[in-house]
């Protein structure tokens, strides 16, 4: 019986440190900022994860390292763009609006009439979550649009991820991020300056990449062995309530009953887009075929 329930801890487990680690990350824009953040976050995760992986034991291509540059370069631009979103808008929010690249991808090539149901309902999801009407009083248009960016470069970074899912899932998060980190640190470096060198930052940065990516990563990949993707892509998609959840009770961030709502649809529309696409179909779903590509949907936050 424990070996059963194994995978799904493992799958929770991984949902909850992803949302803890960024909202702890949050906490780090007063002294660091959104840019300094992310630069933390990014580079000591691949430090991290280049210990772990080692991906210089495996022999890749020119044309595997130019798909990996892709993925990881797209992979930086999805993490500062998210990192300034957070610095104005709550968490729940943000990765709601950033969770409609992935549901983009997964219904871009849309066969059935209820795929288009859920295009609609995610659709009705941003037009109660965006200051479409111009009332700015809850919601910053800027942070909106960050987010809005971050999801393009997330779908980018699925079809990407698609490219190079051929190879060793572990070695292509590591060099992935990597790249991603030689985009992120320079800008982060210029913005937030010499306070990266912080000793106490840095070593509240590792927990940070410890919380959102080291941890997150692993306990997917145990979840994965076990878990049927369907079951992992429906299960992820809960998370912008519990990234609201947690900006609730570790960042105080209260939202309002309709931002809840459009939460709700959005996450709706991303499960219905999972369960209403056969095993057989080809359309790219928010959870694919591959771990290493699975793991796509929990690289943003």
């Amino acid at each position: 019986m424990l070996s059963i329930a194994v995978p799904y801890l493992a799958l929770i487990g991984g949902i909850l440190f992803l949302s803890i680690g960024t909202s702890f990350a949050k906490t780090l824009f007063p002294v660091a900022g959104a840019m300094g953040t992310a630069a933390l976050r990014v580079g000591l995760s691949a430090i991290i994860l280049l210990a772990v992986w080692r991906p210089w034991r495996h022999d890749f291509t020119a044309k595997d390292l130019k798909g990996l540059a892709l993925y990881g370069a797209v992979m930086g631009l999805m993490n500062l763009s998210f990192y300034l979103s957070l610095a104005t808008i709550p968490l729940g929010i943000a990765l709601a609006i950033e969770f409609t690249g992935p549901l983009a991808v997964a219904l871009f090539n849309a066969r059935k009439p209820i795929h288009f149901v859920w295009v609609v309902v995610a659709a009705a999801g941003l037009s109660l979550l965006l200051p479409l009407d111009g009332n700015v009083s809850t919601l910053d248009p800027v942070g909106c649009a960050w987010a809005a960016m971050a999801a393009v470069f997330w779908a980018l970074y699925i079809v990407f991820g698609q490219r190079v899912s051929h190879l060793p899932s572990g070695a292509t998060v590591a060099i992935g991020m990597s790249v991603a980190a030689m985009v992120v640190v320079p800008v982060g470096a210029v913005s937030a300056g010499a306070v990266l060198l912080s000793p106490q930052l840095l070593a509240m940065g590792v927990l940070v990449a410890l919380a959102s990516s080291a941890i997150p990563y692993t306990l997917d990949m145990i979840a994965l062995k076990a878990i049927p993707k369907r079951t992992f892509g429906v299960a992820v998609s809960a998370d912008p309530a519990i990234g609201a959840l947690a900006g609730l009770l570790f960042l105080g961030e209260h939202l309002t009953a309709l931002q809840w709502l459009a939460i709700a649809a959005v996450m709706t529309a991303s499960v219905g887009a999972v369960l209403t696409t056969s095993r057989n179909e080809k359309p790219a779903q928010p959870v694919a075929d591959n771990d290493s590509e699975a793991l796509s949907v929990k690289q943003a936050a």
